[in-house]
């Protein structure tokens, strides 16, 4: 009696601790590391020695091999009419059981497919696993929504962004209302560009989204990997961009300056060139410098009144056409074609096809750099008193009348707003300061900017190699203290300097026909 009692409780101890054993793998499974559904389903087949396999509530396969299933069973259980199901089939033992609740449509369904019947720890294996499933299943669930919502988020963050480079801010104003309430109730803001390294991105914008919170827009920039854009109404957030970046290697700021939100592709561009200045500062922080810009030393109502005749044939397109063709222009002359279409979420060849839309309305020829630099100062003209007639000082603009008198009595164009003394005086000084270099710097530029921007014509008008005047105006952006081998307002007001200084003669434009 003794020998039979302790061979039942020998049983016992093994049985419990077989029932431990696979207990311990299955609840293994939910540990970070081994979250895998498909790994659950497969360490189901070899723990009770048989096929497993996940379907969803059609009937598709998620995981683990295929089991041939009776149609009506799997009607049965995916319905809620049966919890799970058991039969015999061809020598073949099936159990199905149904993973998630009894009122709500199915997560999946599990089912186990085996030559030998099912005792009570293999039945029990199977019903223990499908919780195991259930819970994985809604983790990836409650996962993904959460990654759905993240990008839509996004998505929403980088539309807002893309309807104020064009100058929509209407448009922003009620797609942020929605989410963030607040956020644009106001008429300036700094735009500030966050550099580093692309793979260190999503964790840089998740730190400004902390800092900034509802206060700020804050969007993954969509033509360069490695940037994040942010646009603060607030000086605040500003002080906390630059505390985050300071110290923190491979990670650089670049701030414009106050700017109207109908002025945001104008403060992008200020932003990217100070951070083209931030990589050589200690603190990885630097902020567009107000300092001279050729507009400013030109006669206001003389300047305005030629914008607005260049720009007059504009005035005849919808209000929405007008505005889609200018933002995109004025974007699409500071950047390239690619970077301005990526920023505006179009393709490139939407973006050329509306520059030359433009062009072809203004009549100017814009593969001539002095005419984009022309076109370029008309523009910006026009948004300065968009801005001023939006704010309560409106009345202190100069009117844009475009019957303004040039020197000699008639219409002012170009080539007089090019005369104003301060003008020239100014392009002097600033080309003057090449004369130090032993190169002859300013020649290369001449004819770099004569040749359109092109190296290689440049070159063979100076007889020298194309890499000598990429040397050159290399050795210009130091002196100058601007960007030249980029496109954008740097480059344009280089431009202007040398057509006020006579080093190349003005081009006509259609406002002085």
């Amino acid at each position: 009696m003794a020998g039979r009692e302790h061979g039942a409780a020998g049983a016992r101890e093994r049985e419990q601790r077989r029932t431990t054993t696979w207990a311990e793998e299955l609840l293994g499974q939910l540990r970070p590391a081994g979250q895998d559904v498909r790994r659950v389903v497969s360490w189901l087949a070899g723990a009770t020695h048989g096929t497993a396999c996940l379907l969803d509530g059609t009937g598709a396969r998620l995981a683990g091999r295929p089991i041939p299933l009776n149609g009506r069973l799997l009607a049965d259980v995916t319905s809620g009419r049966l919890a799970s199901a058991a039969l015999e089939d061809g020598g073949r033992h099936l159990r199905a059981v149904r993973v998630g609740g009894p009122h709500s449509p199915p997560l999946a369904v599990l089912a186990v497919s085996r030559t030998t019947p099912f005792d009570r720890q293999t039945a029990e294996m199977v019903t223990h696993t499908a919780t195991v499933v259930e819970l994985l299943l809604r983790a990836r669930q409650t996962s993904e929504t959460g990654r759905r919502l993240r990008e839509a988020t996004s998505a929403l963050r980088l539309a807002i962004l893309q309807l104020l480079m064009v100058e929509d801010t209407v448009s922003a104003r009620r797609v942020a209302a929605g989410l963030w309430p607040g956020l644009l109730d106001t008429d300036t803001a700094h735009l500030y560009v966050l550099q580093t390294r692309p793979d260190d991105r999503e964790r840089l914008a998740e730190e400004c989204l902390d800092i900034a919170g509802e206060q700020a827009l804050v969007v993954r920039c969509p033509a360069e990997d490695g940037h994040v854009i942010v646009l603060a109404p607030a000086e605040a957030t500003g002080r906390a961009l630059r505390s985050l970046v300071a110290g923190r290697p491979h990670t650089y700021l670049g701030g414009s300056t106050r700017q109207s939100l109908a002025r945001t592709a104008t403060a992008y561009g200020q932003a990217v060139s100070a951070l083209a200045l931030a990589r050589c500062r200690p603190d990885g922080t630097a902020v567009y410098a107000e300092r001279t810009h050729p507009e400013r030393l030109m006669d206001p109502g003389a300047l305005y009144a030629w914008s607005a005749r260049l720009l007059r044939p504009l005035d005849v397109l919808p209000h929405h056409v007008r505005a889609e063709l200018v933002g995109t222009t004025r974007l699409g002359l500071e950047f390239t074609a690619v970077r301005a279409a990526r920023i505006l979420g179009v393709s490139r060849n939407t973006v050329r096809a509306r520059m030359e839309r433009t062009a072809g309305l203004l009549g100017a020829d814009l593969s001539r750099l002095s005419v984009r630099a022309a076109v370029h100062l008309a523009l910006n003209t026009q948004a300065c008193l968009d801005t001023a007639a939006a704010t309560p000082a409106a009345s202190a603009a100069p009117a844009a009348s475009t019957e303004a008198a040039g020197p000699s009595g008639g219409v002012v164009r170009l080539v007089d707003l090019l005369a104003a003394p301060a003008l020239r005086t100014w392009a002097h000084e600033l080309l003057g300061r090449l004369a130090a270099d032993p190169r002859d710097l300013r020649g290369t530029l001449r004819a770099w900017i004569a040749a359109d921007g092109n190296a290689e014509r440049a070159a063979q008008l100076l007889g020298v190699h194309a890499q000598t005047v990429r040397g050159h105006l290399r050795g210009v952006e130091p002196v100058l203290e601007r960007r030249l081998l980029a496109t954008g307002s740097d480059l344009y007001e280089i431009v202007l300097a040398h057509l006020a200084a006579g080093d190349l003669e003005a081009p006509t434009v259609a406002a002085d026909e």
